[in-house]
């Protein structure tokens, strides 16, 4: 348990040897899983695994306590992952980011671009304000009755697509209240599940787990009701600052959550970057056409 101050503990846990990578989750508050170790050969790095505050096995954990969601912002994170590569000796390390973990992965490279060797980003996400409107508006049209039900938890917000940040805020709102909190988790989770076919009542999902639809939902909302607290499309526009760290982009084409188009962008402004692009609908790094992809681009860096 790392000690980031203002309350919070991260849980960093560490396997393998070799040269240093770092494994940003999902989300946000999505937090790691064994999983993640597979996405490298432990003979050749040494992988460290972090839980973003507020999620996982970190302190306090947004599921129980809302002062997990105080201090919590991308600008935290950040400082938290320089705190961790200082307090490992780390020169400098490969990043694999998935989703969200992607959108983290870039801002901290733009933020320190000489810490980053390379980077292999997977369901690539910019958490730019049009593709929160995709993944919780536009793409409603994909899946009317699931996102007929998860407007209607809100009712007093519209149903339309330009509707999506007042969505998110109202979602957020009820989430810190402690009578509305669990039933606006379970929505929300809900929704997040059944673009890709799943239900949070499946007992192999994480999502079986109302504790973690209550802290995920929370984190995820206090992040895009803030636009992860970036100007638009902040990470394509500032994307000089890591046009140098070789990168690999991995995203299905028809990834219902994020749009080919965001990671289409980076790679026409990113000299280093390659985009790969996979078939069908997969997202998550776990997902085993993702995961061969991932394990592929890690196997060529040199290490």
């Amino acid at each position: 348990m790392f000690d980031v101050g203002n309350g919070h503990r991260i849980h960093v846990e560490q396997a393998g040897q070799g040269m240093d990578a770092l494994v940003l989750h999902g989300g946000p508050g999505s937090g790691c899983q064994p999983g993640h170790y597979d996405l490298f050969d432990l003979g050749c790095y040494r992988v460290t695994l972090m839980d973003q505050r507020g999620c996982g096995r970190s302190l306090p954990h947004a599921g129980h306590d809302l002062s997990a969601l105080d201090h919590n912002t991308t600008a935290h994170l950040i400082s938290d992952i320089e705190a961790v590569r200082v307090a490992y000796g780390i020169e400098a390390w490969v990043l694999f980011g998935g989703s969200w973990g992607s959108t983290l992965a870039m801002a901290y490279a733009q933020a320190h671009p000489t810490r980053v060797r390379a980077m292999v980003l997977a369901g690539v996400a910019t958490t730019a304000a049009r593709d929160l409107q995709w993944l919780y508006g536009d793409v409603g049209n994909m899946f009317p009755e699931a996102h007929a039900a998860f407007c209607a938890h809100v009712a007093e917000v519209g149903t339309l697509p330009s509707d999506t940040p007042a969505r998110i805020a109202a979602y957020a709102a009820r989430l810190r209240n402690p009578e509305q909190a669990q039933a606006a988790a379970d929505a929300w989770c809900q929704w997040e599940t059944a673009i890709f076919g799943g239900d949070i009542h499946d007992p192999g999902s994480r999502y079986a787990d109302p504790a973690f639809r209550l802290g995920f939902a929370r984190i995820v909302t206090h992040y895009f009701a803030h636009n992860a607290w970036f100007s638009d499309d902040q990470l394509l526009r500032q994307a000089a600052r890591m046009a140098h760290i070789p990168c690999t982009m991995i995203h299905s084409r028809f990834d219902p959550s994020c749009p080919l188009r965001g990671p289409w962008e980076l790679a026409q402004v990113w000299p280093a970057a390659t985009l790969q692009v996979l078939g069908g609908t997969t997202h998550s790094a776990l997902d085993t056409d993702m995961r061969a992809a991932i394990r592929a681009a890690t196997d060529a860096l040199p290490v």
